[in-house]
């Protein structure tokens, strides 16, 4: 009976242990969100679990790149929109050309963003399915025994 059970729980955390190591992917206002674990991931946490998978590397070295370019643009956007903005609120005149500049940066870094999550789904697709799976990895073969009095089940894999 201790066999049994010790059996059942080497199962279930040789299942779980197998599993636990994809990345999930959910989907979130603007993007997705990465975990691994249940432990959220960031882009170089996700960089450094694909190092050994180099096409899901560069892809999300690539998505790295485009989410720097989207910052950048969105953050100088968001200034340039901002300024105007704030010098109107404070009763001064604005110069509404440096907001309709801002506005074009905003909406240049949109397909710069999408890029970014189109790329980092691909990498984290790529990934998950390098990963070995639990059929092919794990086949156990269960044999029933008795031996005089006693029986049990013994589990090959």
């Amino acid at each position: 009976m201790k066999n049994l059970i010790f059996t059942i729980i080497l199962s279930v955390f040789t299942l779980s242990f197998v599993n636990a190591q994809k990345i999930e992917m959910k989907k979130v206002f603007g993007g997705y969100a990465f975990s691994q674990n249940d432990k959220n991931l960031t882009l170089a946490q996700m960089q450094e679990l694909m190092k050994d998978n180099k096409e899901a590397f560069n892809l999300v070295k690539s998505a790295k790149s485009n989410q720097t370019w989207a910052m950048i643009l969105g953050t100088a956007g968001g200034a340039l929109v901002g300024f105007p903005v704030g010098t109107a609120i404070g009763g001064g005149e604005p110069k509404w050309a440096l907001a309709g500049a801002g506005a074009a940066l905003i909406v240049a870094s949109i397909p710069i963003v999408k890029g970014f999550n189109r790329k980092t789904k691909e990498a984290v697709d790529l990934y998950n399915s390098g990963l070995p799976s639990v059929s092919s990895n794990f086949n156990p073969s269960f044999n029933f025994n008795v031996k005089g009095t006693s029986m049990g089940i013994s589990m090959r894999f």
